[in-house]
């Protein structure tokens, strides 16, 4: 059996309540603007504010510690998210309203997201900045992971 079906082998929806800690440690405001696809895997002490929208698609991983906002009080934004499958967010990273990571993407651990990133693609940093596409050989392995 690979890796993605020995860690998902028994992976269930999480139950989420508004404001209160999954079984996991991570929590949601706003839950019904949450559309959360299957297999992913969301880091203990993740902050999710889903009140414009939050799109979580299949198999993407997000660290510890991150914090996603679908709105910003602190300047008015708001917008949806959209975190597409396969991408991969390091611990400590915020994702600001209006965002859309794209498939198979990695953002770095403790980066500001506040702005697209594409498909296949490494970013990261305050602000964060698109590094490189991923090679190839990186996108086969990553998709190899899931299949």
């Amino acid at each position: 059996m690979d890796m993605i079906n020995k860690r998902f082998k028994t992976w269930e929806h999480p139950k989420i309540e508004h404001g209160k800690l999954t079984k996991w440690n991570w929590m949601v405001q706003y839950p019904e603007g949450l559309k959360l696809g299957k297999y992913t895997d969301i880091g203990a002490f993740t902050y999710i504010n889903a009140k414009y929208g939050v799109i979580i698609e299949d198999y993407v991983q997000i660290g510890s510690h991150c914090s996603i906002y679908s709105e910003s009080t602190i300047d008015g934004k708001k917008g949806q998210v959209t975190i597409r499958r396969n991408a991969r967010i390091g611990s400590h990273s915020v994702i600001m309203p209006g965002v859309t990571i794209g498939e198979n993407a990695i953002v770095g651990a403790f980066s500001f997201v506040n702005k697209d990133i594409p498909d296949n693609t490494v970013a990261f940093g305050i602000p964060v900045k698109i590094v490189r596409k991923l090679t190839e050989e990186e996108i086969k392995k990553l998709l190899e992971e899931i299949e």
